[in-house]
């Protein structure tokens, strides 16, 4: 049994096929992981894992191992759970994952007031525009917006996410306003990488939809970044609504085409389906529900 202890630091390992990532995920040093997979090791005296430059892999040893560990460990998380839900004070670290804009504009001035709230917790915020496997890397909860394709996950919605297209005053003096959707092909359109349409913007007006090709000379993963170039007068963009309402209304940016829609999603505090809910998730998910309830109407539609 005393290689007991060396288990939620084998399965990191294993999970997150990273000796870096295990230790980011369990906030320990990297050589603080390696050690304790060899003394375990050591200690069952055998070959688990097999490491390269390049590559990391079980062993058939390892194989076999990881799957009683594994259990094992996660039989041992539901026990925290399960003991969690009895505090009286929600308490321990929440490791929250955020795209990078909603994140810092909506979920970062949120923590302060929340940590207030509940002392015994701390935070540990990881803002990433990719989604990331929420179970694998140890997040308790994630921001995520648009769609989800991971049916095991629990889903709680905070907000609706309208997108509008919009171009600084400057740009549209240069360049015209288009008045046709067709004209857009004739401007320099700004693209966000990860979109899924990131080359065909899709509009939708009394039940009909049409599609337009656009084409620019700035694709970027980082929305506040496109906003930048925006103000700067470089082109024509879209951009979610949480972010663009402020600069619209100070007219900063002109929003364009207002007589169609965008295609809307929504943002949503996902987390993974668990018996017993820890208190420190649940009380968070309160919070932002609640709180985006009355934030979401200063964004616009």
């Amino acid at each position: 049994m005393e290689g007991f202890s060396a288990i939620p630091v084998f399965v990191a390992v294993v999970e997150s096929a990273s000796f870096s990532a295990a230790a980011r995920d369990l906030g320990i040093s990297k050589s603080a992981v390696s050690k304790r997979i060899n003394l375990l090791e050591q200690q069952l005296g055998v070959k688990l894992l097999q490491r390269t430059t390049r590559k990391l892999s079980l062993t058939e040893a390892g194989q076999q191992y990881y799957q009683y560990a594994a259990q094992a460990y996660h039989s041992a998380k539901q026990a925290e759970d399960v003991v969690a839900q009895l505090q009286g004070e929600p308490q321990g670290r929440l490791r929250i994952n955020t795209p990078m804009s909603f994140g810092r504009l909506h979920i970062a001035p949120l923590i302060a007031k929340f940590l207030a709230l509940y002392p015994k917790i701390s935070i540990d915020m990881v803002m990433d525009d990719k989604q990331v496997d929420l179970v694998a890397e140890g997040f308790d909860v994630a921001i995520r917006a648009g769609d989800l394709p991971d049916s095991s996950l629990v889903a709680r919605k905070l907000a609706p996410l309208y997108n509008v297209l919009c171009a600084s005053p400057a740009y549209l003096d240069k360049y015209g306003r288009p008045s046709e959707l067709e004209q857009l092909r004739q401007h320099n359109c700004l693209q966000f990488t990860y979109s899924r349409d990131v080359k065909e913007w899709l509009f939708i007006r009394d039940g009909q939809s049409q599609a337009v090709e656009v084409k620019g000379n700035f694709r970027v993963n980082n929305s506040e970044a496109m906003r930048e170039a925006m103000l700067q007068g470089l082109g024509i963009g879209r951009l979610p609504t949480f972010i663009a309402a402020p600069d619209i209304k100070q007219g900063r940016l002109e929003a364009l085409f207002e007589d169609y829609e965008m295609p809307s999603k929504s943002i949503h505090a996902v987390f993974a389906e668990r018996q017993f809910l820890p208190a420190k998730v649940r009380v968070f998910i309160d919070f932002a529900v609640e709180h985006f309830a009355q934030e979401q109407r200063h964004w616009g539609a």
